[in-house]
C-alpha cells in the first residue's frame, strides 16, 4: 500500500466515524462498523468513542504507515435518515459498486443534507408527541390537549436555541420552567381539570433522557465502560436540570396564580393507548428524521414493543414485561436488517422509546424530592431499575437468538 492510498483510506475512515457519531450511533455499534470498513479497505485500526471525544489509530499491514487522530466532538443527535443513507453508501463501497473517492464525495453530500421535514412539520411532531405521551399515561383529554399546546411552545424555544448559544446553554431547565408556569396559569384561569405535574412532564418528554440512559447501560453491558459511564452521567444531569426547571416553574406559577383545587375529569378509555402509540411513533419518524420508506417498519416496531409488554404483563412482576417487549423488538429489528438491508437502529429506537422508563425515572425523582406522586405508582424505584435492566437483557438475548447482519 503506497502513502497516497493510505492517506485516502484514513481520511475516509475518520470522516465516516465522525458522521456516525453525529447521527447518534452508540459506541459499540460505531466501533464495530468502523472496524469492518477498515478491514475491507486493507488497514488495521483501533477506535475509542465517547459522547464528547473520538480517537482513531490506523496503521498499514506492516506498520509502514501509522496515523493517530483525536477529536473533541459534541454529543450526537439521532438522525436515522442520514444514518441509513450512510449505511447504504458503505454497503455499496463494500460490494465494489463505488470507489473510495466516490464514497468520500457522497459522504459530504449526505452530511450537507437539510432536515427533510422542515420546521413546520417538526413543530407539529413536537405537539403530537407530547399529546400522545399524555394519552399513553391514560390521563384525560384535558391533559392531552394542553400538553400538546405547551409542547408547541417548547418547540419555539428549541428554534430559538438554534440561533442563540446562550439559550442553548440553558434550554432544558428553561423549557421545563416555562412549561410549569404555563400549566399553573392554565389550571388557575382556563381549565381546573388538568394534572399540572403530568402536563409538565408530557410537555418536556422529548427532553427526558430515558433513551440515553438505556443506551448508556447497553454500552456498559458491552464493556464500553468510558462511553457508557459518560452517557449515563450526562443523562442524569439532564434529568436533574429538567426536574429543577419544572420544580421552579411550578413554584413560580403557584406564587403568581395561586393553587386551585384540582377537579379530576374522566380518564381516557383503554383503547386510546393504541392510538397514542400510533401518534407517538408517527411523530418520532419526523423527530428522528427517518426516511419515508422505513417509516412503516418503525411504526410496527412501536406496536410490537407495546403489545409484547402488555400481553406478558399479567404473568410477570413489576418491569419484567419490558424484557419480553425488548426481546421482541430485538428479534424484529434483526430480522429487519436481513429483509431491508438497513441498520437495526432504524426500527429498534422506536420500540425502545415506547418501552423506556424515562418518565418513571422523572416520577421517581419527583417522589424522592417532594414526596408527591402525580400519577399512581407503586415501587417506582424498583420498577424503574428492573425496566432498565430488562431492556438491556432483552436486546442481548435477542442478538443471541437472532444475530444481526449489520454492526449498525
Amino acid at each position: 500500500m503506497d502513502k497516497t492510498e493510505f492517506v485516502q483510506i484514513r481520511k475516509f475512515i475518520v470522516k465516516l466515524g465522525k458522521m456516525l457519531h453525529k447521527y447518534g450511533t452508540p459506541a459499540f455499534r460505531q466501533e464495530a462498523h468502523l472496524t469492518e470498513v477498515a478491514t475491507y479497505l486493507g488497514v488495521h485500526a483501533s477506535f475509542i468513542s465517547t459522547p464528547t471525544s473520538m480517537t482513531f489509530v490506523i496503521w498499514s499491514d506492516k506498520h509502514e504507515d501509522e496515523y493517530t487522530h483525536a477529536a473533541r466532538v459534541q454529543p450526537g443527535d439521532l438522525d436515522l435518515g442520514s444514518l441509513a443513507r450512510t449505511d447504504e453508501l458503505v454497503t455499496q463501497l463494500l460490494d465494489g459498486k463505488l470507489t473510495l473517492k466516490q464514497a468520500d464525495h457522497l459522504l459530504d453530500e449526505i452530511n450537507a443534507l437539510p432536515n427533510p421535514y422542515g420546521k413546520g412539520i417538526t413543530g407539529v411532531a413536537f405537539c403530537v408527541s407530547t399529546a400522545a405521551f399524555a394519552m399513553l399515561l391514560g390521563s384525560s383529554w384535558n391533559d392531552v390537549l394542553w400538553s400538546g399546546c405547551i409542547g408547541l411552545i417548547v418547540y419555539l424555544w428549541v428554534l430559538w436555541a438554534g440561533h442563540s448559544k446562550r439559550v442553548t446553554l440553558m434550554l432544558e431547565p428553561v423549557v421545563a420552567m416555562v412549561s410549569g408556569v404555563l400549566a399553573c396559569a392554565i389550571s388557575s384561569y382556563v381549565d381546573v381539570g388538568i394534572n399540572i405535574r403530568l402536563v409538565v412532564l408530557s410537555s418536556i418528554i422529548v427532553f427526558i433522557p430515558g433513551l440515553a440512559l438505556a443506551l448508556g447501560l447497553a454500552e456498559l453491558s458491552a464493556r464500553h465502560l468510558v462511553s457508557g459511564t459518560a452517557r449515563v452521567m450526562d443523562a442524569l444531569m439532564l434529568l436533574f436540570k429538567l426536574y429543577f426547571g419544572a420544580f421552579l416553574g411550578i413554584s413560580i406559577g403557584f406564587a403568581l396564580f395561586g393553587q386551585g383545587e384540582f377537579v379530576a375529569p374522566q380518564p381516557l378509555p383503554r383503547w386510546t393507548a393504541w392510538f397514542a402509540i400510533l401518534l407517538l411513533c408517527s411523530a418520532l419518524v419526523v423527530l428522528f428524521r427517518l426516511r419515508l420508506k422505513h417509516a412503516p417498519w418503525a411504526l410496527l416496531s412501536g406496536f410490537i414493543a407495546y403489545a409484547a409488554s402488555i400481553l406478558s404483563a399479567p404473568y410477570l412482576a413489576f418491569g419484567l414485561a419490558t424484557f419480553v417487549g425488548a426481546f421482541a423488538v430485538g428479534i424484529y429489528s434483526n430480522l429487519f436488517t436481513r429483509f431491508a438491508n438497513a441498520p437495526a437502529s432504524i426500527v429498534v429506537m422506536q420500540g425502545l422509546i415506547v418501552l423506556v422508563p424515562g418518565s418513571k425515572t422523572y416520577i421517581g425523582l419527583n417522589s424522592f424530592v417532594s414526596g408527591q406522586d402525580f400519577v399512581p405508582t407503586d415501587h417506582v424505584g424498583q420498577e424503574t431499575f428492573l425496566i432498565f435492566m430488562s431492556l438491556v437483557a432483552g436486546l442481548i438475548f435477542a442478538n443471541v437468538v437472532m444475530p444481526t447482519k449489520k454492526a449498525l
